[in-house]
């Protein structure tokens, strides 16, 4: 097997894990990729697309085939699950998996010591996820409809996208704030491309525009930007909880939500 054969398929791989993950609520892709040493080359290829194409071209299609994969083959998966009686441990495992990625942004950060100002832009990033959790819920579900219509759902691509790029929040979390997690879900599992097509247009546009605000951003203010990820985060938990609470699931949603922490964690201190 050539050099560029062993690049490709590992490429493929990675992408195929980042993509399946992802559908994983409370599982973010930025740290995913992170973890499998492809973060930085990933922003910066997505980036500099326009000015660097033969370098950035081969190695987002290959991981873009890699990522759709795995997106197909773990949204069946979730999708039985959330249907499921084991729902409500599920979705606490979500939840601890947020909380084990958190760590890895300090990290990120380099923060030593945390003080008043940095306070100040995890406030920002918690606001930020506040005015997002204003928009009504369904409003981008994915679907036939008007033009109007579908250049709301390509909107909610562009805000969907920010969470595909940004290390430490999990587009299916933005997914559950928008209100759409499982309606999305159900459109892939099914391979309702049309339906699928407003969301990755405004996807794809918005991870452009992301990763290039992102590159200069972390470039010049780099703690400042994970604190703002950081208060994003925090913000929305709260989304991830179930809306119901069965008393006989509770020694199950201890144990799920330690289960998600501790994976995700463990995963991260690479």
């Amino acid at each position: 097997m050539g050099h560029n054969t062993r690049e490709n398929t590992k490429i493929l791989l990675k992408g195929a894990w980042v993509g399946g993950t992802m559908t994983v609520p409370g599982v973010s892709g930025g740290t995913m990729a992170m973890v499998l040493g492809i973060y930085d080359r990933l922003i910066s290829s997505v980036s500099r697309v326009f000015k660097e194409p033969k370098q950035s071209i081969p190695f987002l299609l290959w991981f873009a085939l890699g990522g759709a994969g795995g997106i197909l083959l773990f949204s069946r998966g979730i999708s039985l699950l959330l249907s499921s009686r084991w729902e409500v441990p599920a979705r606490f495992f979500f939840l601890g998996a947020v909380g084990g990625g958190i760590p890895l942004i300090f990290k990120e950060a380099g923060i030593k010591r945390f003080g008043s100002g940095d306070a100040v832009f995890v406030g920002i990033g918690i606001l930020s996820a506040l005015l997002i959790g204003l928009i009504p819920e369904g409003l981008f579900t994915p679907g036939a409809g008007g033009v109007s219509d579908i250049l709301i759902q390509a909107l909610g691509g562009v805000i969907i996208a920010v969470a595909l790029v940004l290390p430490g929040i999990s587009a299916s979390q933005m997914l559950y704030m928008l209100g759409i997690y499982e309606s999305t879900l159900k459109a892939i599992s099914s391979l309702d491309i049309l339906a699928l097509l407003p969301l990755a247009v405004g996807g794809i546009l918005g991870t452009y525009l992301t990763a290039r605000i992102l590159e200069q951003l972390i470039k010049k203010h780099r703690e400042d930007t994970f604190l703002m990820i950081l208060g994003f985060m925090l913000a929305s938990l709260p989304e991830l909880l179930p809306g119901h609470l069965a008393q006989e699931n509770l020694l199950f949603c201890v144990m799920a939500l330690a289960a998600g922490f501790i994976g995700v964690y463990f995963v991260t201190l690479k």
